[in-house]
């Protein structure tokens, strides 16, 4: 709901530095989402205007691995994704776990 009914509601703002409104749509897996494992690649994805964020962990079947959640939830989970709000079009973030810095890279295709 907007503040006296003007602006935007909270959370369709943009969060800090990041472009994208705390609702975004976030992708990410079971392992992130509800094991709160480490997030250890990030990317956004611009054609469909979300963002991903994964374990380590091998996914056997991603159908059922699968959350669609909002960026406000997974900054909840891990803080730090809030260091690569700037990422440049085409290129990801991986680190080994949380904690260690991100290393940006091109996304391989």
């Amino acid at each position: 709901m907007a503040y006296l009914g003007f602006g935007k509601p909270f959370e369709e703002q943009p969060y800090k530095g990041f472009n994208d409104p705390l609702n975004t749509i976030v992708v990410t897996t079971s392992f992130v989402y509800e094991e709160k494992k480490d997030i250890t690649y990030a990317a956004y994805n611009k054609e469909e205007h979300c963002w991903q964020f994964f374990s380590d962990d091998d996914i056997e079947n991603f159908e059922t691995a699968m959350r669609i959640v909002k960026l406000s939830e997974i900054i909840l989970i891990d803080s730090s994704i809030l260091e690569l709000e700037e990422i440049p079009e085409g290129y990801c973030a991986k680190r080994a776990s949380r904690g260690l810095p991100w290393v940006i890279q091109k996304q391989e295709i």
